[in-house]
């Protein structure tokens, strides 16, 4: 292909109209990423772990939310109430993984800017409550514990893990 022809098929194409970073700045960025963001299934495997995780889960819905289901062990702290209440059942040196609802919601990320702002190093758990629940993680409730079963679209079903 000439060089006019791949000019030509890259502007025509979706995807490579902007060029791809270089593989440096790809490193730097996808590290970063892993800096601020935690797996459901890493969070769900170091709290199933019988070693202390390192870190503490923080739900920051509504209590109506969170009385729809949570994850087990985490600490309910609204994002309104962060301000006011976090020193009182956050410790600044034992890190926070927050979530909300779910890739569609902004709330965890909320949450975790107002925990870093108050000297909280925190990461923020993708996919949220949704995906806990869509990978088949039990989860509690007002009425007590439940648990979904895996959903094949988001989680291995004859597996303990993705592989990746």
């Amino acid at each position: 292909m000439t060089n006019n022809a791949q000019q030509l098929a890259t502007a025509e194409n979706p995807v490579l109209r902007v060029a791809p970073a270089s593989p440096a700045a790809a490193a730097a960025y996808f590290g970063a990423s892993l800096a601020f963001h935690a797996d459901v299934s890493d969070v769900a495997a170091a709290l199933a772990a019988d070693a202390e995780p390192g870190f503490v889960v923080l739900d920051s819905r509504s209590t109506e939310s969170w009385d729809q289901g949570h994850v087990p062990g985490a600490i309910h702290l609204p994002t309104a109430l962060i301000a006011e209440q976090a020193e009182q059942l956050l410790d600044k040196n034992v890190p926070v993984v927050t979530y909300c609802w779910g890739p569609g919601c902004n709330g965890a990320t909320r949450a975790a800017l107002a925990l870093a702002q108050l000297g909280y190093q925190v990461k923020e758990m993708l996919g949220g409550f949704e995906y806990w629940a869509r990978e088949g993680f039990a989860y509690e409730t007002w009425e007590g514990p439940a648990q979904r079963e895996k959903d094949a679209l988001t989680a291995p079903v004859d597996s303990e893990n993705c592989g990746c």
